[in-house]
């Protein structure tokens, strides 16, 4: 018994060009945007070579699916540049933890909301967390006391997103910074 191995592309992460579109029937649009109506894949095809231009499947899943005559190259060269300029444009929020147990004494409380300021300044947002072990379970009301208070004392740097939330032995709530984060450059 003889197997054979054969290598299939299993995604296509690019569009399907020129001789890759296997279609029966294509929607051509032009270059400019206007409708030439449904035709062959090989018609298709030579009004793009016509045109010195690529045939590019740009909708696949639309019947019949549709194809572009365009300069791919520029196409995609234009596309790289406008995801770079997204990329630099856009800001990374991120999410800076505070850990706390219901039993925390004032002077860790406070070094506690100082480093939560300190993150917040820098417009991150926080997740203050409280953790219960053993028999503090039966007393959730503490923790969500010191949360309070907690989100309380940042309230003139931040804005609390949610109530404090029991998830499992810990309790947690969300500060979002009223700054804006700066983005790197």
């Amino acid at each position: 018994m003889c197997v054979e191995w054969r290598c299939f592309r299993i995604s296509n992460k690019g569009h399907q060009i020129n001789e890759e579109i296997r279609d029966k029937e294509v929607r051509l649009v032009a270059a400019d945007g206007e409708q030439l109506g449904i035709m062959s894949a090989r018609e298709a095809l030579e009004k793009a070579e016509e045109a010195s231009l690529d045939l590019v499947k740009i909708s696949p899943n639309a019947v019949p699916p549709v194809c572009k005559l365009m300069d791919y190259g520029k196409f995609k060269f234009e596309q790289t540049k406008r995801e770079k300029e997204a990329k630099k444009n856009q800001h990374v929020v991120e999410i800076k933890e505070v850990r706390m147990s219901p039993s925390i004494d004032v002077n860790d409380f406070n070094v506690k909301l100082r480093n939560a300021q300190k993150f917040l300044g820098e417009g991150d947002r926080v997740k203050v967390t409280v953790r219960f072990r053993g028999r503090e379970m039966a007393h959730t009301e503490i923790g969500r006391e010191l949360l309070l208070k907690f989100a309380e004392e940042c309230a003139e740097v931040a804005a609390m997103d949610k109530e404090p939330k029991l998830d499992g032995r810990h309790m947690s709530i969300f500060l979002s910074s009223k700054i804006a984060k700066e983005p790197k450059k």
